[in-house]
């Protein structure tokens, strides 16, 4: 996926650009500070803004998001039988996918800063 900047209306690119900033920071600002509930929030203007960015460097960002959420969640629910089978021993185990969604937010959001479309 090679996609520049030109290949956006100029009508449409400050308002997905400001988009899809505000939804990483709604991504970060769940994981550290509502359990998630903001993701949840990010997550479903991911859906709603991705169709109308189909073919700009945007759309990767809102795809970039929604998989990370979604892969992230998964890994939730699969760490949450060793943790109940240790009686909540190994809670650290959950410390895994949320540093690896904080990874991934922190990588788009430079990427998008960078104004590069995610390897997706």
């Amino acid at each position: 996926m090679n996609q520049t900047l030109e290949n956006v209306d100029p009508g449409r690119e400050g308002p997905l650009a400001r988009t899809a900033m505000m939804d990483y920071g709604l991504h970060i600002a769940g994981l550290l500070l509502s359990m998630g509930i903001l993701s949840v929030v990010a997550l479903i203007i991911n859906y709603v803004k991705r169709p109308s960015s189909r073919g700009t460097i945007f759309e990767s960002h809102f795809t970039w998001q929604i998989r990370t959420f979604w892969w992230t969640l998964f890994w939730m629910v699969v760490l949450a039988v060793p943790v109940a089978l240790t009686l909540g021993i190994a809670y650290f185990l959950f410390f895994i996918p949320a540093i690896w969604y904080l990874y991934r937010m922190i990588k788009g959001l430079l990427y998008l800063n960078d104004r590069r479309p995610m390897p997706v």
